[in-house]
């Protein structure tokens, strides 16, 4: 005879698991477009845009708040093991740098409110346009491996933030260059600068995200791997 009330248990925790993973996902859609809405209010100089994502940044730090509490609470109540606890651990970092991501995208805001009214040259623009759609990609492509516990694109993601890196390096100095040529191109090169840092920052989380999805399929921290694949590139 079925013993129904272990049944019920299972099922009740399967249950929440399940809702722990979509409330990461839902908020990584909303983290996703708070980036997108910011740099947007940057490159377009909407301030009304801009204040929307800053205010929206506290329905971003509720949810994280709502996740920790759910797998603090599940942790205590069920005492996972294994596979089930690698995804309520993971589940509390990933909020978290979603939350920090949320972080970047206010102060691009308040920085894209801070440089209104001023006239910026379109070439001011092009690199960190460039930079906001590659960390976009970086992002997306960060969560989609962490939900469906893709090892290899989780180190996918990792190689590209040298990508990332590279083009900021090159955005500081194609700016300073500005601010070299004529001073009075300090003030909007200056909040670029600092928009630029930010930015990269996303991309640094979103590397912190992909990590999080390969130890959630292997149980492995992905260092291990870069590790493992020296040693056999150097004994090669």
């Amino acid at each position: 005879m079925p013993n129904t009330a272990n049944e019920h248990i299972v099922s009740s925790y399967e249950e929440e698991l399940t809702h722990l993973a979509q409330s990461i996902s839902e908020m990584g859609g909303v983290v996703e477009v708070a980036v997108s809405n910011a740099t947007q209010a940057l490159l377009k100089l909407d301030h009304g845009l801009a204040r929307a994502t800053i205010a929206n940044d506290k329905a971003i730090d509720d949810m994280q708040r709502r996740i920790d509490e759910m797998a603090v609470s599940m942790i205590a109540r069920r005492q996972p093991m294994a596979r089930d606890l690698r995804a309520i651990i993971t589940a509390i970092h990933v909020a978290n740098d979603l939350e920090r991501i949320g972080d970047m995208a206010k102060t691009i805001s308040r920085r894209a409110l801070q440089i209104e009214g001023l006239s910026l040259a379109p070439k001011f623009y092009n690199g960190v346009k460039h930079m906001a759609n590659l960390i976009s990609r970086q992002l997306k492509a960060a969560l989609d491996a962490y939900a469906t516990r893709n090892s290899a694109e989780a180190i996918a993601v990792c190689n590209s933030d040298d990508e990332v890196d590279a083009l900021y390096t090159s955005l500081f100095r194609e700016l300073l260059t500005y601010m070299m040529e004529d001073p009075r191109n300090i003030t909007q090169c200056t909040h670029l600068l600092f928009c630029s840092k930010s930015l990269e920052r996303v991309g640094d989380h979103a590397t912190n995200i992909a990590e999080a999805a390969y130890y959630l399929d292997t149980g492995t921290q992905m260092s291990a791997h870069v590790e493992d694949l020296h040693r056999t590139q150097v004994k090669e």
